[in-house]
Parts: C-alpha cells; sequence; structure tokens
C-alpha cells in the first residue's frame, strides 16, 4: 500500500555545498531523510525565534510600569 500523500509546500533553496554537505552527512547519521531534517531545523528556528520575541514583548510592556524615584 502506497503511502499517504503529506500536505506540504515545495521549497526550492540554493544554500552553501558545506551546509548541504554536513546536512547530508547528517541525514545519513542519523538514518532520516533531508525533508524531516530541515522540517525539524526550521520549526526549532521558527519556535526559538518567536519565543525571544514574546519575551522581548513582555520586556517592553513590563518597563513601562515601572516607576523610577528621582532623589
Amino acid at each position: 500500500m502506497a503511502r499517504a500523500k503529506k500536505n506540504g509546500t515545495y521549497l526550492n533553496v540554493c544554500i552553501e555545498t558545506q551546509i548541504y554537505e554536513r546536512l547530508e552527512a547528517l541525514c545519513l547519521d542519523a538514518g532520516q531523510t533531508k525533508t524531516i531534517a530541515v522540517e525539524r531545523a526550521i520549526s526549532a528556528y521558527l519556535e526559538e525565534y518567536e519565543k525571544t520575541q514574546q519575551q522581548l514583548k513582555e520586556l517592553q510592556e513590563s518597563k513601562r510600569y515601572i516607576v523610577v524615584e528621582e532623589r
């Protein structure tokens, strides 16, 4: 029985050869496809980015309520 098709979008990119070779080695070592490795890497990057942006937003909002006493 054939594998179910993935609901996905194609992404064509040109990356440095050295990065591609590292990706290929990782995939061979981990026994996973390049698609899975790239999806996981992008997902991890986006999660970290979104977390950082949220923390910055919360920090900026908290600064609005800081009262500074003058001497």
